[in-house]
């Protein structure tokens, strides 16, 4: 008798999972494969909750398989390692974030961008190279081939490290590829959630002036006094935008909701970079003049490769920059998953995976 695609593998496994596009969440039966010689096997203790989940599991972005384990920003203890597993020992503190697999020898994987590899394979929602449906962190345990395993230094918490793996990565890689890292640089940050704030922190570690654009009026105290930016726009209010025409170097552009591009391109310096990393459903309209009149550019960036997720990991350790979390029981995730939709949540919801999943089985 065939075995179903969520036993294929010997090593059983529990977490929750989303069983159509209604999104709701609900406990899960299903299996690891065993550790392979250059796999790592870790127990999840803890998974943040990204907004890229709930667009998942309501297949809000095409292309969700179901049933479907969230969960990018994982971190845990090593259980078990493989023979040929070198960086790795059991106890130490790991995490996965958003890939576990690239071919590991196209141009982008060659020059560490695993993450542009076109056979790059997610850590959820995607088919691995054996033919089973990757399952995330919403779960009590991983496996996954040490290339794609990043060491959590101790001096970080575990819940509050995860939401690096994604959020933090996401953020740190087009400051750092597009030159908006050098001190003394001016950048706006849109969007004051599980992205932007953290945008804000290493943009401060890493020495530059920041000012926070956001709709929400209210967001001004926690954003100067709490996480260190320099200044604030509202950016419904004309007047205020107005005065800083032409004052930024560069701009993070979190927002996941559909919003106009040309008044934040207005804010930019000649030469000035405009770089989206929220992923709204509809697409964007671009003025061309605005971009040819100022030598303007818009980019994008996807997370990071590997080796820079190591290095934003460490950057993170050595200027103690972590998430602002609200950690959560399992059981609680589906009333997180509506919190999230009207950005109830002050940054980052954390699920308490080693404390609250087993209860639940």
């Amino acid at each position: 008798m065939a075995k179903s695609m969520d036993q294929q593998h010997p090593v059983k496994a529990f977490g929750w999972a989303a069983r159509d596009s209604s999104g709701h969440l609900s406990p899960y039966n299903f299996s690891r494969r065993s550790t392979g010689e250059n796999d790592v096997a870790f127990k999840v203790l803890y998974c943040g909750v990204c907004h890229s989940d709930l667009h998942s599991i309501k297949n809000e972005w095409g292309g969700s398989t179901y049933p479907m384990v969230p969960g990018h920003e994982m971190v845990g203890v090593v259980t078990e390692v493989g023979s040929k597993v070198t960086k790795f020992n059991v106890g130490d503190r790991v995490g996965v974030g958003c890939m576990v697999w690239s071919c590991r020898s196209c141009d982008s994987c060659s020059s560490d961008l695993e993450n542009y590899c076109l056979g790059m394979i997610l850590t959820y929602n995607a088919k691995y190279h054996d033919g089973t449906i990757t399952y995330g962190g919403y779960s009590n345990l991983m496996v996954a081939d040490e290339h794609f395993i990043v060491s959590i230094p101790d001096n970080l918490p575990l819940e509050r490290a995860g939401p690096l793996l994604c959020a933090g990565i996401t953020v740190y890689s087009p400051l750092r590829y597009y030159g908006l890292d050098k001190p003394g640089l001016h950048v706006a940050v849109v969007g004051l959630g599980g992205l932007g704030h953290m945008a804000v922190k290493f943009a401060k570690a890493m020495g530059l002036k920041v000012t926070v654009i956001s709709t929400s009026p209210n967001k001004k105290q926690e954003a100067i006094e709490r996480l260190g930016a320099d200044s604030f726009l509202v950016s419904r209010d004309q007047e205020q935008l107005r005065s800083a025409i032409g004052t930024m170097d560069g701009i993070i552009d979190t927002v996941s909701a559909a919003h106009h591009l040309p008044p934040l391109l207005g804010l930019l310096k000649t030469n000035g970079k405009l770089i989206v990393v929220g992923a709204p459903e509809k697409p964007f309209e671009l003025p061309a003049f605005q971009l040819i009149y100022g030598r303007k550019l818009v980019g994008g960036s996807g997370i990071g490769g590997m080796k820079e997720t190591q290095e934003m990991i460490d950057f993170a350790s050595k200027h103690n920059i972590t998430s602002e979390v609200e950690v959560i029981r399992m059981d609680y995730i589906n009333t997180a998953m509506e919190r999230l939709a009207k950005a109830d949540v002050k940054y980052r919801f954390v699920i308490d995976i080693g404390n609250s999943l087993q209860t639940t089985e």
